[in-house]
Parts: structure tokens; C-alpha cells; sequence
């Protein structure tokens, strides 16, 4: 193969070296944008689309760890075995002579391991949100990490009976999970369960990021904001390294001028990308705002087709247990007369059609649907009202504005109540 092939090659892998370096800066800059510009939402206003969520994790059967025996959401665990073996090497010496040596190899193997997934919830002081963490991006703490030789008990109980080959006798344990209760830090698509009314947030292929964390949503955004800088740099360097191969041949005074050429035309490149990426970006992010806003009306409408309906019924009860009490009332004074055994039928008869008084269970079914109906207007409108701030934000911050003028993207208002579906339910009994 000639010079000029060689240089041909190198060339080639240091511009798709560049290039793809480029398209990693943008991703993560384009995640980080998504993070930031994501409010955290309370579990009871988790509703269908991006959110992002903190509290607690929880599950009603919890799973035992195996090596930490501690009630877990996810864990899993490895046994690796550690070996030294010799082998036979051959080799040349100074003088040309063939002759062999003993080599000492280490290393250790994985005899044994596991762990188990299942479903939690994420809870907060609001409720709880389902969580499916299959095809997230999860994190999980060390929870056990011992490091024993055979006269360990741990040895054998929680390790195979086997030796592999070379066996030093000495094993490591590592257990890693989520342990009931951890604070975690979850960023998915929010969907309707398909078994009760409720949210969950689990795999979707069109959600940007899905990722379960101990970890702080600030720390995330920092290190996408590190991952940017830092694939910027090695773009930089591969796209100066393709200038330098694309002058290559020419004369060698004019042979810095490639290094510019690289680095300017990867100026450019990274240049247009950004720009491609912030209107993406802020495209995203007023379409959020106007879903938001569509939440609310969703909400107020939830209020306007469930409110009366339960106050109609609870008014029902009402007069019913009303009758009731009176019918109960008149008894009561006939009882007192000279013949209450002829009083048997109508107490049959009453007991028989009203065996049951559930006037306050009602009273409290509606107070209770009552309060959890405003609360989610509440944190709908809250909802809508921070990505709105966050929106028109990246609309006035330098240099996101002068992106957004060019295609005229204008603010959008925080929310106001008006019109009659979004007055206040009138209750009176």
C-alpha cells in the first residue's frame, strides 16, 4: 500500500472520528437542555408525557438480597474467584538463541451470580407513581463488598463448592441495589396503566431519557454539560488531525495551514449543529408548554364530569338515611305504646330495605375526591405554570434568543382561569 493510500485512510477516520464525536457533544448538550428544562413533578401530578420525579422507593413485596439479606426494589450479585496459573512462554533472546520461560498469570472469574428486577413505586408526599424499571438507564449503591479466603464462613455458604482452576482461595462478594426506601431521582415518559387509573412511568421508544437514579438531577446535568466540553475537545482534535493529513502531501510551509482548515471547518460543523440543536430544543419545549396546558383543561373537565355526579349521589344518601331516621323516630314513640310486639313486620320490612346506613362513607368519599380533584388542577397549573417560566427563560437567555427570533417563537402566558368550565364546583346539600 503507497504513502498517499495510508494518508487516505488516516484522513478518513480522523473526519468520522470528528464527525462522530460531534454528534456525541450534541446529544449530550441536547440532554442536558432536556434536564434542565424539566420541572420535578409531584407523584400525585404525574400526568402522560416527560416528567421527571423524586422520592422515595417502595414495594409491597420487596425482594430479599441475597448477600445483604436487605429488603430491595433491584439487586444483583456476583461471586468472582481469584487464580494464579503459570505457563510456558517462548521467546528470543539478545542473541538469537529460542528459549522458554515460566510466566505467572493472575485474574479471577465470575462463579457464580444473580439478582432480581421487578416493578416499584415512587413515593412522595403527594402519592405514588408506578416505575417498570426494564430499559432504564439504572444506577444502583454497593450494598455488600467483602473480600474473604476459605476459613471465611462466607466462602462456601453464600459461594459455590467448586475451585476453579489455579484457586488462590480467596473470593470477592459484591452486591449491588436499591434498598427500600432510597431516595431516587427518576426521569422517563409518563403513560396511562392499562389495569387502574393511574400513571407510570416505564420504557417507550420515543422518550428521550429514561433513567433511575440515587444520583441528583444537578449532578446528571453536569455531567452531560462535562460530556459536551469534553467530546467538543476530541472532535476538535480529530478534525485538526484531518487537516493536517489533508495537507499532507503539499509543501511543508504551508503544512499548518491544514491545522486551521480542520479546526475551522469543525468550527462550523459544531456551529450548525448547536443551532440545529437549540431550535430542537426549544421547539420541544414550547410544544411541552402547550401540553401542559392542555392537562389542565383535562383536569377541569375530570372535576366538571366527576364532582356532580358524587355530590348527586351523596344527596341521595341524604335524604334516604333522612327517611330513615324519621321512620326509626316514629317507631320508636309507637314502641312505647301497649302493643310493640305489632311493630315486628315494619321493623322486618325496614331492615330488609335499608340494611345498611353509608351517609358518612359518602360524606368521606366526596371530601376525599373533593381534595385530590383541586390538588391535581393545583399541580397541573403548577406544572404548566414552571414549564412556562422555563420556556419563556430560553426565549430571553443569550444566545438561545436570537435562535428563537429567527423562526419568531413568542412567550407563552402563564396560566389564568376563565370561562365557565373552569369556575368552581358549587356543592350545597
Amino acid at each position: 500500500m503507497s504513502v498517499s493510500q495510508d494518508a487516505s485512510g488516516a484522513g478518513l477516520i480522523a473526519l468520522l472520528a470528528s464527525g462522530g464525536s460531534l454528534l456525541l457533544a450534541l446529544n449530550a448538550g441536547r440532554k442536558r437542555r432536556l434536564l434542565d428544562d424539566t420541572p420535578v413533578s409531584k407523584a400525585l401530578g404525574v400526568f402522560v408525557g416527560e416528567v421527571e420525579v423524586e422520592g422515595v422507593c417502595v414495594r409491597r413485596d420487596p425482594f430479599t438480597s441475597y448477600l445483604a439479606e436487605k429488603p430491595c426494589v433491584v439487586y444483583r450479585w456476583s461471586v468472582e474467584e481469584h487464580w494464579r496459573r503459570a505457563r510456558q512462554e517462548t521467546y528470543t533472546d539478545d542473541k538469537g538463541r529460542t528459549r522458554t520461560r515460566t510466566v505467572i498469570d493472575t485474574g479471577s472469574d465470575t462463579v457464580a451470580s444473580g439478582g432480581e428486577t421487578g416493578g416499584f413505586y415512587i413515593q412522595d408526599d403527594t402519592g405514588y407513581v408506578w416505575v417498570n424499571p426494564e430499559g432504564a438507564d439504572l444506577d444502583t449503591l454497593t450494598m455488600f463488598d467483602r473480600d474473604v479466603d476459605r476459613d471465611d464462613p462466607l466462602y462456601y455458604d453464600k459461594g459455590p463448592d467448586d475451585a476453579v482452576e489455579g484457586s488462590t482461595g480467596e473470593r470477592s462478594f459484591t452486591e449491588r441495589g436499591l434498598v427500600i426506601g432510597t431516595p431516587l431521582f427518576v426521569r422517563g415518559r409518563a403513560s396511562e396503566r392499562p389495569d387502574i387509573v393511574a400513571a407510570q412511568i416505564k420504557h417507550e421508544d420515543k422518550a428521550d431519557m429514561f433513567i433511575i437514579t440515587p444520583r441528583k438531577a444537578e449532578d446528571i446535568s453536569e455531567g452531560k454539560a462535562t460530556a459536551f466540553v469534553l467530546w467538543h475537545i476530541v472532535g476538535a482534535a480529530c478534525a485538526v488531525g484531518f487537516g493536517a493529513v489533508l495537507t499532507a502531501g503539499g509543501r511543508p510551509d504551508i503544512a499548518p495551514v491544514g491545522l486551521f482548515i480542520g479546526l475551522g471547518l469543525y468550527l462550523i460543523a459544531a456551529s450548525a449543529g448547536w443551532v440545529w440543536m437549540v431550535f430542537n430544543s426549544i421547539t420541544g419545549l414550547r410544544n411541552r408548554v402547550r401540553q401542559a396546558s392542555s392537562l389542565i383543561d383535562i383536569q377541569l373537565k375530570r372535576r366538571a364530569d366527576l364532582i356532580p355526579p358524587l355530590v348527586a349521589c351523596v344527596q341521595g344518601f341524604r335524604a334516604h338515611e333522612a327517611s330513615v331516621q324519621m321512620l326509626v323516630a316514629a317507631l320508636r314513640a309507637q314502641a312505647a305504646g301497649p302493643r310493640p310486639f305489632a311493630l315486628a313486620p315494619m321493623l322486618v320490612a325496614v331492615a330488609e330495605q335499608y340494611p345498611e346506613l353509608k351517609g358518612q362513607q359518602a360524606f368521606a368519599e366526596l371530601s376525599k375526591n373533593l381534595v385530590e380533584t383541586e390538588d391535581r388542577i393545583a399541580l397541573a397549573r403548577a406544572y404548566h405554570n414552571n414549564i412556562a417560566t422555563f420556556y419563556n427563560t430560553r426565549l430571553e437567555r443569550v444566545p438561545d434568543r436570537y435562535v428563537a427570533d429567527i423562526v419568531k417563537m413568542n412567550p407563552e402566558p402563564l396560566f389564568q382561569a376563565e370561562g365557565f368550565e373552569r369556575q368552581t364546583q358549587k356543592i350545597a346539600f
